[in-house]
C-alpha cells in the first residue's frame, strides 16, 4: 500500500478511536449526572458544570466522526487514483499484442467498476477492522474494574459476531465472484454490441442481440439480488445478535439492582457503554459486503497486474545521431504464444533514405515485423540492428522518439482535430499543426470542416471518411518529423482518389527518411525503391518493381492475383 494512502487510513483509524475514547468520558459523566438527579435529587445547579463540560465534549466527536470520514473519502479517492494508474501503466506497458486477444468490455469493467469496488475495502472496511480490534479492549478495560460479571458477558458473546460474519461470508464471496464474473460478460457483450453496431444492424440481428443482452442482464439482476440477500440478511444476524448480547447485560444489571448487589451510577455506566462495545462489531458486519465485492473485483485486477510484461531491456543508452538510418534484420525469429513462428530466421536489410515495401500474402509476417520495431513482440532470437547499434541495447523511450508510425487503420480520438493531429505532440504549435496537415494532403478537407482545425470529431473519427482519416494519420507522422516512418497498409481499403493523395504524401514524407512501407496494392508498391516479398516469415525475393517482375516468381503471382480480383 502507498504511504499516501496508508498515511491518512493511519489518521482515520486516530481519529475513529479518540471519539471511542471520548465515549467512555462522556458515558462516565452522563451516569454521573443522572445518578446525582435521580438517586441524589440533585438540582440543576449541582449538576450543571458537568453538563457545561458535555457540550464540547459531543462536539469534539462530531468533529472527530467528520475528519474520519473526510480522511477515508481522501484515501478512498487517493486508491483509486493510484491503482487506476498503475493498471493503465501495465495494460500499456503489456502492448497492443496483448491487448488484441483480451475483452475491451472485461477489461473496462475492471479499470473503472473494478477500482471504485475496491475503495470501500480499503476506506471503509480495513478501519474498521482496526478500530474493532482496539477500541472493544479499550471498553474492556474500563468495563472489567466496574462490573467483571457485564464484561465476562461482553467477552463471552462478542466472538459471535465474527464467527457468524465469517460463516456468511463463505457463501457471500462465492456469490460476489459469480456477479463479478457475470457483470464482465455483461459489460463486454454491451460494448461489443455498441461497437459492431452497424454490423448488427445490416445482417438484421439486432432483436437476437438485444435478446442476448436482456438474457445477460436478467443473469446479472439475479446473481446481484442473491448478494443483496446474503449482505441483508448478514446485517439482520448481527443486529440480533448484539441486540441478545445488550440485553442480556441490561437484564443482570437490573436484577443486580433491584436486589441491591450493585450500586446505580455502576449499572448504568456499563448499560451506557454496551452498544458502543457492540458497534465496531456491528459497523464491520455492514462493510462485510464491501469486502466480498473488492475479492471479487481484485480477481481479475490482480490477474492483470500479474501477467509479465514483455521481456524489455532496461538498456538506457540513446540512438546515436545520424543523417539516416539504416535497419538490418538478421536471422529474427518471432512468434505469437506457442503459435507457429511468425518470422522465422527472417534476413533482411532495409536502407536509409528511401522506401521499402514488403509484401505478402496474409500471415507472411509483414505485420509482425513492423509490431517488432515498435516494441509491441519481441524477437525470440536473431538480431535487429540500427545502424551500427543493437535495437535491444538502445532506450525503448529513444527509440520510438525517432518512429512515427501510420497504421492501417489510424484511431481518431473524440475531440478537435488539432488535438488528434498533435497527439504525440501536445506543445505543437497552431502553426505547425497546418504545415503538416498541409504536406499531408489534409488541409484542404479540414478547413472546410464547420469549425475547421477547432472542428469536434466523434468517436473513432465519426463524420471523417477512410481516406480523410489516413491523411490526418499521416498528418501526425509529418508534425513529429520522425527519421524512421512505420506504414502500415495506409491505403488499404480506399478509393483511387484518396489513394492517390496519400500517394503524394508518402512521397512528400520520404524525402531524407528511412520509410518502411507494407502494402498490397499495385500503385502503393511502386513508390518503393527496394521491394522484399515475405513468405512463411523469411524474405523470398528482393529487388525492384521490374526486377522483380521479369523473374516472374512470388511477386510477379501476387500482383496477378490481385489485377484477377
Amino acid at each position: 500500500m502507498s504511504p499516501l494512502v496508508r498515511r491518512p487510513l493511519a489518521w482515520t483509524v486516530g481519529f475513529g478511536l479518540t471519539a471511542g475514547l471520548l465515549i467512555v468520558i462522556q458515558s462516565a459523566l452522563l451516569a454521573w449526572v443522572i445518578n446525582r438527579v435521580v438517586m441524589d435529587s440533585a438540582g440543576l445547579a449541582q449538576v450543571w458544570p458537568v453538563l457545561a463540560a458535555l457540550l464540547p465534549l459531543f462536539l469534539l466527536r462530531f468533529a472527530l466522526a467528520r475528519a474520519s470520514e473526510r480522511t477515508a473519502f481522501n484515501a478512498g479517492a487517493e486508491i483509486r487514483r493510484t491503482l487506476r494508474a498503475k493498471l493503465l501503466r501495465h495494460i500499456q506497458a503489456l502492448g497492443p499484442a496483448w491487448l488484441k486477444n483480451q475483452s475491451s468490455g472485461d477489461l473496462a469493467n475492471s479499470v473503472v467498476d473494478g477500482v471504485d469496488a475496491l475503495e470501500g475495502f480499503f476506506a471503509r472496511w480495513l478501519p474498521n477492522r482496526a478500530l474493532t480490534t482496539f477500541l472493544p479492549l479499550a471498553i474492556l478495560v474500563v468495563v472489567f474494574p466496574t462490573d467483571w460479571v457485564s464484561g465476562l458477558v461482553l467477552v463471552i458473546t462478542a466472538p459471535l459476531i465474527p464467527v457468524f460474519m465469517i460463516l456468511i461470508g463463505l457463501g457471500a464471496e462465492e456469490l460476489n465472484q459469480k456477479q463479478w464474473h457475470q457483470l464482465a460478460r455483461l459489460s463486454a457483450r454491451f460494448l461489443d454490441t455498441l461497437q459492431g453496431l452497424t454490423t448488427i444492424r445490416l445482417f438484421n440481428a439486432g432483436a437476437r442481440e438485444a435478446a442476448v443482452v436482456a438474457r445477460l442482464s436478467e443473469s446479472y439482476r439475479q446473481s446481484t439480488m442473491k448478494v443483496l440477500r446474503v449482505a441483508f440478511l448478514s446485517s439482520v444476524v448481527l443486529e440480533f445478535l448484539s441486540t441478545i448480547s445488550i440485553a442480556v447485560v441490561a437484564v443482570l444489571i437490573g436484577f443486580r439492582l433491584l436486589y441491591g448487589q450493585m450500586h446505580f451510577q455502576p449499572g448504568f455506566f456499563v448499560l451506557l457503554l454496551a452498544p458502543e462495545f457492540y458497534l465496531p462489531l456491528r459497523t464491520l458486519g455492514t462493510h462485510y459486503h464491501a469486502r466480498m465485492e473488492a475479492i471479487g473485483a481484485a480477481e481479475r485486477i490482480m490477474q492483470v497486474l500479474e501477467t509479465p510484461l514483455p521481456d524489455d531491456s532496461t538498456a538506457t543508452e540513446p540512438l546515436h545521431p545520424a543523417t539516416t538510418y539504416n535497419l538490418r534484420f538478421s536471422a529474427v525469429r518471432c512468434r505469437y504464444d506457442n503459435e507457429t513462428p511468425a518470422l522465422d530466421g527472417l534476413d533482411l536489410d532495409v536502407p536509409g533514405g528511401a522506401i521499402t515495401a514488403l509484401v505478402g500474402s496474409s500471415g507472411a509476417g509483414k505485420s509482425t515485423l513492423i509490431n517488432l520495431l515498435l516494441g509491441f513482440v519481441h524477437a525470440e532470437s536473431g538480431q535487429i540492428r540500427v545502424n551500427d547499434q543493437d535495437l535491444t541495447s538502445i532506450n525503448a523511450g529513444d527509440w520510438l522518439r525517432h518512429v512515427a508510425w501510420v497504421p492501417q487503420r489510424a484511431h481518431v480520438f473524440a475531440g478537435s482535430v488539432l488535438d488528434n493531429i498533435r497527439l504525440g505532440m501536445q506543445d505543437a504549435p497552431p502553426e505547425a499543426v497546418r504545415e503538416a496537415a498541409r504536406q499531408a494532403g489534409a488541409d484542404d478537407f479540414i478547413e472546410a470542416l464547420p469549425d475547421g482545425y477547432d472542428t469536434q470529431l466523434g468517436e473513432r473519427g465519426a463524420g471523417l471518411s477512410g481516406g480523410q482519416i489516413q491523411r490526418i494519420a499521416l498528418a501526425r507522422a509529418f508534425l513529429k518529423d520522425a527519421p524512421i516512418v512505420l506504414l502500415d497498409e495506409p491505403t488499404a481499403n480506399l478509393d483511387g482518389q484518396s489513394q492517390a493523395l496519400i500517394h503524394d504524401a508518402i512521397l512528400r514524407l520520404a524525402e531524407g527518411r528511412t520509410i518502411l512501407l507494407v502494402a498490397h496494392r499495385l500503385g502503393t508498391v511502386r513508390l518503393a525503391q527496394q521491394i522484399a516479398v515475405l513468405e512463411q516469415g523469411r524474405v523470398a525475393e528482393v529487388g525492384r518493381h521490374g526486377d522483380l517482375l521479369a523473374r516472374n516468381g512470388r511477386y510477379a503471382q501476387l500482383l496477378q492475383a490481385e489485377v484477377e480480383a
